[in-house]
């Protein structure tokens, strides 16, 4: 392979992977970033960084001008988008080719067709591969007459992007509106694009995903399948490879039907076909195509031992895959648990702030991809996933039992994760036995605060007096159900100064919110951006009505008033960033 330069136009555990992939492929990697990822893992580990704007998305990482600039700042050859951001935008595919680099992916013709959703659908029907009832690209005033005709419940998808991001299940024409507005927000954030369309919503099912790869020659094979069923509200938190429990005849059936959507288009580069698969009925419908690498991929290099990374930046330089299709053998099973700075006990409430401490696990079969060391913070305004834990092992409950000692192993200190949580599902009857689909989440495996770890310490206030620190819950409405915020602290004696121990940590900004909370005016729970101001001077609201949406870690979160009154002045705008325990109006 010819030495080259490889702009990594990403950040966090995926920018990590990839620097390191360029390293042993004997290529440079050149890392991009925001003010707030400054000191960032990939940063260190880059050969060369740029900054290219401050710390909110849309303003750095999603700044095409920014990037390519930065490429050719370093002199790159190549642009390697990773997953998110802007991987599946083919104006930013279409302007790195412009710019004579090359992408990392398929080209821009073959993203905007397969990641417009609506167009997908086309083109699986076409090869004969069935889909949900659905509608194309529509307006909210459109959308109430296709509802009843596909008939509820339906779910309103962005028609663009991937990753569960602007998707809401809607169960009557009442919550309809609001569903369409919501995920339309979400999808613009994610994505840069608003557009929505309906499908009806399926269940019970099993989201079982094809992982194929083509080259710029002609050749495309699939690296077997993937059950991601495991998740909550159309975020994966558990992947495995392969796909448990599949009869062989649709096991073939859904690799065939990837391989031929993936030639029908010309695909060359990694991508994911998914489908959903009800269980027991043999039946398969197609869901989406991700142009892009995917966040569980490390499952299918552990069973198939090929470093998709590596072979997609082969195949950009014009290489034919190294291997056929006969020579993709599954070996064992690999299961992954998706590492994120949430607190699944508080309705898996964003927990930016900084990684004080972490011990990964060690061992045979055990895998860790993480974009932070002890140090590094975990910023509100990206995705809460800083890591990723995979065990392989000879078989599916083999591989189950290592993931479950590996994720006993970790230990992460300054914020609270998702891995106790994914533990207790791991362990799960209905896990183990391979019994579960892709509503196990919300219908089984509901934490209950009252078991939730102890996270007291570095995770909340600072100073050996911690333990004997009061706590509250407060609960808020969020449009992914309710979420509860433990309010760390004491009231302030008369006339008391604080000292160094009364002083809320990094971590524990949910404590300066305290007084306004209980005085009854709403507040910001946490560093956030302003989404929508739901009232104007001068209204008279009720108690627990809504005053603002904010959004942080891609949640939105509706906050509401303790008390009624007349509201004096709103003290937020859209688009703004307000800090953790920002009043958002004041009440006359």
């Amino acid at each position: 392979m010819p030495i080259g330069t490889v702009l990594v136009a990403n950040r966090g555990e995926i920018a990590v992977r990839i620097i390191r992939a360029c390293h042993e492929l004997g290529l440079r990697a050149v890392a991009v970033y925001s003010d707030a990822d400054a000191g960032a893992l990939h940063v260190r580990l880059a050969d060369e960084a740029h900054r290219i704007g401050p710390a909110p998305a849309r303003s750095s990482y999603l700044d095409v001008d920014a990037v390519l600039g930065a490429a050719k700042a370093a002199g790159a050859d190549l642009v390697h988008p990773g997953y998110g951001l802007l991987s599946e935008d083919p104006a930013f595919a279409e302007a790195v080719a412009a710019a004579g680099l090359t992408f990392v992916g398929p080209s821009a013709e073959i993203i905007a067709r397969m990641g417009d959703k609506v167009a997908a659908r086309g083109v699986a029907e076409k090869c004969g591969v069935p889909v949900p009832p659905g509608t194309g690209d529509l307006t909210a005033e459109q959308a109430a007459a296709e509802a009843e005709r596909i008939g509820f419940p339906l779910v309103v998808k962005a028609s663009f992007g991937g990753g569960g991001r602007g998707m809401r299940v809607v169960a009557s024409a009442a919550g309809l509106a609001e569903a369409m507005a919501a995920a339309g927000r979400e999808a613009g954030a994610a994505f840069g694009r608003s557009e929505v369309h309906l499908e009806r919503y399926l269940r019970p099912v099993r989201h079982v995903e094809v992982q194929v790869l083509g080259d710029a020659h002609g050749t495309v094979v699939h690296l077997a399948d993937r059950d991601c069923s495991v998740q909550r509200r159309h975020q994966k938190l558990i992947e495995e490879a392969p796909a448990f429990g599949l009869p062989d005849a649709l096991r073939t059936a859904l690799r065939e039907a990837a391989v031929t959507l993936a030639r029908e288009v010309g695909y060359a580069g990694a991508g994911t076909v998914e489908f959903l698969v009800p269980p027991g009925s043999g039946e398969f419908f197609f869901l989406e195509m991700n142009t892009r690498l995917q966040v569980e991929h490390g499952v299918t290099e552990l069973v198939t031992g090929l470093d998709i990374v590596a072979t997609q930046l082969r195949i950009a330089l014009g290489e034919p895959l190294p291997f056929t299709q006969d020579d993709v053998v599954v070996r064992g099973h690999a299961i992954q648990a998706r590492i994120a700075a949430e607190d699944p006990w508080a309705g898996f409430r964003p927990a930016p702030g900084t990684v004080s401490g972490l011990a990964l696990p060690l061992g045979p079969g055990v895998r860790n991809d993480f974009g932070v060391e002890p140090g590094d913070p975990v910023p509100a305004m990206y995705d809460s996933l800083f890591g990723k834990v995979l065990a392989h092992a000879s078989d599916r409950d083999a591989a189950r039992r290592r993931l479950v000692g590996a994720l006993g192993e970790l230990r992460v200190t300054g914020v609270a994760t998702t891995a106790p949580y994914l533990r207790t599902i791991l362990e799960s009857a209905s896990f183990t036995e391979g019994r579960h689909d892709t509503g196990s989440v919300e219908r089984e495996w509901v934490p209950d605060p009252a078991e939730a770890p102890v996270a007291l310490g570095p995770s909340t206030v600072d100073g050996p007096a911690a333990e004997a620190v009061p706590s509250r819950r407060v609960r808020i409405s969020t449009d992914r159900g309710p979420v509860e915020i433990a309010v760390y602290g004491r009231a302030p004696r008369a006339g008391a100064v604080a000292g160094p121990s009364d002083r809320p940590s990094r971590n524990s900004v949910s404590s300066r919110a305290t007084a306004a909370v209980a005085g009854g005016v709403p507040t910001a729970p946490m560093d956030a951006t302003v989404v929508a101001v739901r009232v104007e001077p001068g209204r008279e609201i009720a108690a627990g009505e809504v005053v603002a949406v904010l959004e942080a870690m891609k949640m939105e979160m509706e906050v509401r008033t303790e008390v009624g009154g007349v509201v004096g002045a709103v003290l937020v705008t859209p688009g703004t960033s307000v800090a953790a325990g920002a009043p958002l109006i004041t009440l006359g």
